[in-house]
């Protein structure tokens, strides 16, 4: 099991943070586990260590309490916004990270909204839980919270309600059953926060409003929202996905609005696979492939040229012609979709052997293609392959001009002592990828990578 380091403080402003940091790894990973926490505890419930496991298997895991909570300072006053996401800097500064993934669940994804939009330097990706732009229903904004059902929360937890467990019934129904769990609650409970801090969270909650922020957020955001939660409406959490620049929203079976409850395996299956292009509890092999994707430049424009029937006979000579080459050097074909291939091989060298053949062989019959290749890990299943490396080398083959076969600095690290001349073409940022990509451009002998000669 994992064991978190000694708990440390960061200061912000006047006030202390409490901090852990789990693992090692070249990507931070920052959680703020949303409304109330007590970093310690969280080690003492076999379902809460689970979570963080997956997540430690990510990277290095940087968790802190907010102010108000834990073991963090608790000033008078419930916080609000632009006191939390400071708390949030401080953290990664005292933990010395640059540049994170930022998990926040509840409250605390406003404040990784907050971050992001106004720090965008120091955050890689944001991975949301029941993410409210606006708690309550404002102007252009679905229905939120119902403000009354919330203030009579909060009423019953500063009179008596705090430290019985009683809340865990509507955050986790099913976990809430279970007397250990029930026990470890309370616990939770009376150490997170007072009564008092606790209530004050909770309204702090109908104040909540980062809309404004959300087109300023420039990083990819994943989006989750637990399917059958009756407190948090679907509606409200999708429109935040919308409305970012670069937003994911996907749904996950479950009640439970606790991330650490439930099926969390299904909840981290969508984390892992944003974050590291993966799936640990998926079915299937993981395989490290290299992916070739193509497609003909100019299609639409050609095909409303050549007329339908002139149009589908080309495109079915182009697709014979694409086979024939993959199988001769050692391609699999995963999927074809209009004029765009699919397909892995063992070696990115063969790879980039098979796209510029593809390439020069088309150009020779008037017919132009751009090709992009990623290696990286996949997960097999059922013939497809899945994973962010598949979006990557689709994004890359997107940069491309007639003629251009592109790849990754992954790839040209692979690929090292095989004789190809890699042209630098930028490092370009990819839309649902965290990260920044290093892209360079095969050097076809006769002409530039570029000129499509």
């Amino acid at each position: 099991m994992l064991t978190p380091d000694q708990t440390r403080y960061a200061r912000s402003g006047t006030v202390d943070i409490a901090f852990q940091t789990v693992g090692s790894g070249t990507r931070d990973i920052v959680v703020g586990i949303g409304w109330v926490s007590h970093l310690e505890l969280l080690w003492e419930l076999p379902e809460t260590v689970h979570f963080l496991e997956r997540l430690a298997s990510l990277g290095r895991l940087i968790l802190y309490d907010g102010r108000g909570t834990g073991m963090s300072d608790r000033p008078t006053g419930a916080p609000a916004l632009d006191d939390l996401f400071p708390d949030l800097l401080a953290v990664l500064d005292a933990a010395g990270s640059s540049r994170a993934v930022v998990v926040g669940w509840l409250d605390k994804a406003a404040v990784a909204l907050a971050l992001a939009a106004r720090h965008p330097e120091r955050v890689e990706a944001l991975v949301l839980g029941e993410a409210l732009a606006s708690a309550v229903p404002r102007p252009g904004h679905p229905a939120g919270l119902e403000a009354a059902v919330l203030e009579r929360l909060a009423d019953s937890v500063e009179h008596g309600a705090w430290g019985s467990g009683q809340l865990l019934q509507w955050i986790a129904p099913t976990a809430s059953r279970e007397p250990r769990v029930m026990a470890w609650w309370r616990r939770w409970e009376r150490m997170s926060a007072t009564p008092n801090t606790a209530a004050g969270l909770l309204r702090t909650l109908l104040d909540v409003d980062v809309r404004g922020l959300l087109h300023d957020v420039r990083v990819p955001v994943l989006v989750l929202h637990r399917a059958g939660s009756e407190f948090i409406p679907a509606a409200v959490v999708r429109w935040v996905a919308e409305e970012l620049p670069d937003g994911r929203y996907v749904e996950v079976p479950g009640d439970e609005l606790a991330a650490f409850f439930g099926d969390t395996d299904a909840l981290m299956d969508e984390v892992e696979e944003f974050v590291a292009g993966t799936r640990t509890g998926a079915d299937g092999d993981r395989v490290v492939s290299t992916m070739l994707v193509t497609d003909v430049v100019g299609s639409t424009a050609r095909a409303a040229a050549l007329g339908d029937r002139r149009w589908r006979e080309l495109l079915e000579w182009h697709n014979q012609e694409v086979r024939r080459l993959l199988a001769r050097h050692g391609g699999t074909e995963v999927d074809t979709a209009g004029d765009g291939f699919l397909a892995t091989f063992e070696l990115p060298s063969r790879a980039i052997t098979c796209a510029v053949a593809m390439s020069q062989h088309l150009h020779e019959h008037g017919t132009e293609i751009r090709a992009g290749l990623h290696t990286g890990e996949v997960v097999r299943v059922d013939g497809a392959v899945r994973g962010v490396a598949v979006h990557v080398a689709a994004r890359v083959a997107a940069l491309g001009r007639a003629g251009e076969v592109l790849v990754t600095g992954t790839v040209r690290d692979l690929v090292l002592g095989s004789g190809r001349t890699l042209v630098p073409h930028g490092e370009h940022t990819f839309a649902g990828v965290p990260g920044t990509w290093e892209v360079l451009a095969v050097e076809v002998a006769g002409g530039s990578p570029s000129d499509g000669d």
